[in-house]
Parts: C-alpha cells; sequence; structure tokens
C-alpha cells in the first residue's frame, strides 16, 4: 500500500457517536491516496455507520468496548496496519484537504503531528471566547512543565507514525471489563501530547482551520473537559518527577519550515 502522493501507506482513523448527518460529507471530502479507512462507533443509535459504508464500502467498522473520544481514538490507532495514521472528527469541522499537511511534516521527519488553530493560516469560527482563554492556560502550563512549544494543546486533528503508537501507553481500548478509564475521555489529545514529548518523540505543529460542525451539537462542556485536561497535564507532570529513567531531553516543534528544535529538560 502506498499513501498520499506515493509516500508511507495512511489510515485514517473517525471516531463517531450518532453522526448520520456529517460523517458522509467527511468521507466524500477525503484526499485521494488513504490506504485504510477505519471508524470507530460509539453506539450509534442513527444510520451513522450506514451512511459511512454507503460512501466507502470496505471502511472497517469497529464498535467500542468503553465509552468516550479517547477510548475510540485507541482502539482506532491499535486497528490500524498502516505506516502513518491519520484522526480526524467525524463533525465536518476539520478540512480532510489539511491532510497533505499533517504527511508532509512527517515527510520532514516528524513521528507525531497536530493541527493547531492558533498558528498562522489556521484558525476557527467554533471555539468560544472562553475556550480560547482556557486553551491558551493549558498550553502555558504544559509548556512550563515540559519544556515545550505547543501551541493548541486540546485540538483533535493528529497525525502519527504507527510504531509511536507504542509510546502513549495507552490502556487496553478493547477491555470492556475496565470500566471507564483515565484516557478514555476528552483528556486523549492532552495525554497524547505529553505522552509524545515524555517519549522523545519528533512533534511538529500545522496550521488548521476549525468550522463550526455541520450539525447536531457539540459533547464538549468546556468547564468539565477542561479540567479533565488539567488534570492529565497534573498527573503525567508528577509522573516524570518521580521517574528516574525520565528522558535526557525532550522534543518540540513547530511548522516555521517544519523545523524540530530539540531542548533540554532540565533548561529554564
Amino acid at each position: 500500500m502506498r499513501g498520499l502522493q506515493g509516500g508511507a501507506s495512511v489510515s485514517l482513523v473517525v471516531p463517531t457517536f450518532n453522526e448520520e448527518l456529517n460523517v458522509g460529507h467527511v468521507l466524500e471530502a477525503l484526499p485521494p491516496g488513504i490506504d485504510e479507512f477505519i471508524l470507530v462507533d460509539g453506539g450509534s443509535t442513527d444510520g451513522t455507520v450506514g451512511v459511512a459504508r454507503d460512501v466507502i464500502p470496505d471502511i472497517v467498522v469497529i464498535q467500542q468496548a468503553r465509552r468516550g473520544k479517547g477510548n475510540a481514538l485507541v482502539a482506532g490507532f491499535a486497528s490500524a496496519s498502516c505506516e502513518r495514521i491519520v484522526a480526524i472528527d467525524a463533525d465536518g469541522s476539520m478540512d480532510p484537504a489539511e491532510i497533505a499537511a499533517f504527511l508532509s511534516a512527517m515527510d520532514d521527519g516528524a513521528e507525531y503531528v497536530r493541527g493547531s488553530r492558533f498558528l498562522p493560516g489556521g484558525g476557527s469560527t467554533d471555539i468560544t471566547r472562553l475556550r480560547t482563554l482556557g486553551n491558551h492556560f493549558l498550553n502555558g502550563i504544559a509548556n512550563a512543565f515540559f519544556r515545550t512549544a505547543y501551541t493548541d494543546l486540546c485540538y483533535g486533528f493528529n497525525a502519527m507514525t504507527k510504531e509511536s503508537v507504542e509510546a502513549f501507553d495507552f490502556p487496553d481500548p478493547f477491555n470492556s471489563s475496565l470500566g471507564h478509564v483515565w484516557g478514555d475521555g476528552f483528556e486523549i489529545e492532552t495525554m497524547m501530547s505529553i505522552r509524545a514529548v515524555k517519549a522523545g518523540l519528533k512533534i511538529a505543529e500545522v496550521p488548521s482551520f476549525e468550522a463550526d460542525r455541520l450539525n447536531g451539537e457539540s459533547n464538549l462542556n468546556t468547564f468539565r473537559d477542561g479540567g479533565r485536561c488539567l488534570r492529565t497535564l497534573i498527573v503525567e507532570r508528577m509522573s516524570v518527577a518521580r521517574s528516574a529513567g525520565a528522558p535526557d531531553s525532550f522534543w518540540n516543534a513547530r511548522t516555521a519550515g517544519n523545523t524540530l528544535h530539540r531542548r533540554g529538560l532540565g533548561q529554564a
């Protein structure tokens, strides 16, 4: 299998829950060259799965073992078979045409790529002023704790190499007996961002524009989900302080020329 522009093969992971009115538009707008399509469904009671199969008949459909966006993403990552994995929301707020920029950053050496609404060329018509302030607050804490340069910690448009998935040390996504575990919810993006740094992965951000969701209401809750992200930062920072085997260097990058910058953990 060969991916976009003849590069490495690409798996697309789409988490869904009652996105019948939106998922078809997202799948129809995908660029050519994606090798594997994985839809992870959280028990939709509408026609989400059927619509997806109408657009892409060979799409792989996985039913979640537990609830939450995090569990859906991790199940999709674990099921992907290609060299690179891209995750995109099913609500139509993310532009599938931007996938090429994520893969280009990986061509330049990144192992984990995040979309950013706050880089030049990015933006949002969906994020509220309160959520913007909250995001900047969480970014500041993350960058102070981990000596990173993230501009958008909580956005869900991401890409990674298949090899890097193990570095995130996710809980088993298919074990329903675990109940709801940390990482199963919206805190997943923050967890991935920090664990990529802790694992020493080469990280890049690319500009991304977030539109309003096409139909329906968001499941995001500003205070609840912001609190989960803050807790994640504190727990991950404490784990670094406790670990005698913490990496000597953390990686961070921004796509000003797609240059990867290395910083030592002990830098002020």
